[in-house]
């Protein structure tokens, strides 16, 4: 009965052989795998370049407002810039931002005075050295007249201190006179003459005051606000409150120096660098492009929304650029090892 049990139980030595033809199969798949691992991670010089895909705020692809204004605003592509339309697959980088003066210069006086004329109003051209405010110089003049009388009269003391020190010294000669007095006359003389250096110095001060009344345009550009009128008084600096003296005359800035002000989200920094070339395009004009590059890096972020400043300069602006209106980019995408 055992022995019958045995034999039941028993495995043909055939039987325990697996399929020759299946192992071959799983050790070539197995090859094929590692080959193609290895082929894949073997470096090469292609990896070198720099290659992104577009990435568009979901602003820029439905039109609603962004955290730093609504539309596109600059891109970033490589260090040459394409010539005409681009594809939106070329783009590394869109986002929002405004157009703003590289430096808007307010106009204030030297001193306290009252508005005579203003030549200007809202939206001039001016040029560099044009007279664009005249402040009341009665008063200057009046001092610049005092200041020429006693310079005249610093002259004449000079030269009454001369008669009379060579009077002295003559008599001197004849021991009419003392040493003392010799001495004395001569430094009457240097006193009278430094008197006059003096009286000269407050002239010149005057002339200055009076040449500070009549402010004149510091560059080529344009007027962006009047901040006074006529007859106003103005003052170099405010103490408070909102009824003191105006403390400018006027804003302007060149409208050849513009920029894009933008706000870039902390995720999207290592796509950007210094000198970096970009497309700008107006939203009110998206047909108009423009080249620029990366001006300014802010050296400290927005903590409350994770986002720095950059500032794009605009290469050969044109009218159709308005500085506050916000702008939109279309960059191609990098092609060259990222400095």
């Amino acid at each position: 009965m055992d022995t019958q049990r045995l034999a039941q139980l028993h495995i043909d030595p055939a039987a325990k052989r697996r399929p020759q033809r299946m192992l071959t199969v799983i050790f070539a798949f197995i090859a094929l795998i590692t080959l193609a691992t290895i082929f894949l991670a073997w470096p090469r010089n292609s990896d070198r370049i720099r290659k992104l895909a577009a990435v568009t705020t979901p602003a820029a692809e439905s039109g609603a407002q962004s955290p730093a204004g609504s539309g596109p605003a600059a891109a970033w592509p490589q260090t040459n810039p394409p010539t005409g339309n681009l594809a939106a697959d070329d783009t590394v980088l869109t986002v929002s931002g405004y157009i703003i003066n590289r430096e808007r210069i307010e106009i204030s006086p030297r001193f306290l005075g009252v508005v005579k004329w203003i030549g200007v109003k809202k939206g001039d051209l001016v040029t560099n050295g044009q007279v664009i405010v005249q402040l009341d110089d009665a008063e200057y003049r009046a001092r610049l007249h005092q200041a020429e009388g006693a310079l005249e009269a610093a002259k004449v003391a000079v030269a009454k201190a001369k008669l009379y020190y060579e009077r002295i010294q003559k008599l001197s000669e004849t021991s009419v006179e003392s040493k003392q007095t010799v001495d004395d006359a001569r430094l009457q003389v240097d006193s009278t003459r430094a008197a006059v250096v003096q009286a000269e110095g407050e002239r010149e001060l005057a002339r200055t005051y009076l040449d500070w009344c009549t402010i004149r345009s510091p560059l080529d550009g344009v007027i962006l606000e009047k901040l006074a009128q006529p007859n106003e008084l103005v003052m170099p600096q405010s103490f408070g409150g909102t009824r003191g003296p105006s403390t400018a005359l006027v804003a302007l800035a060149d409208p050849k120096d513009l920029q894009v002000e933008i706000d870039v989200n902390e995720a999207d920094l290592s796509k950007i660098f210094m000198n970096q070339a970009c497309r700008v395009s107006p939203e009110a004009y998206p047909d108009k492009h423009y080249s620029g590059r990366v001006a300014e890096i802010a050296p400290e972020a927005d903590r409350s929304k994770g986002t720095l400043q950059i500032k794009v300069q605009i290469e050969n602006p044109d009218r159709y650029l308005t500085p506050e209106l916000s702008a939109g980019g279309l960059p191609e995408k990098i092609t060259q090892p990222r400095p």
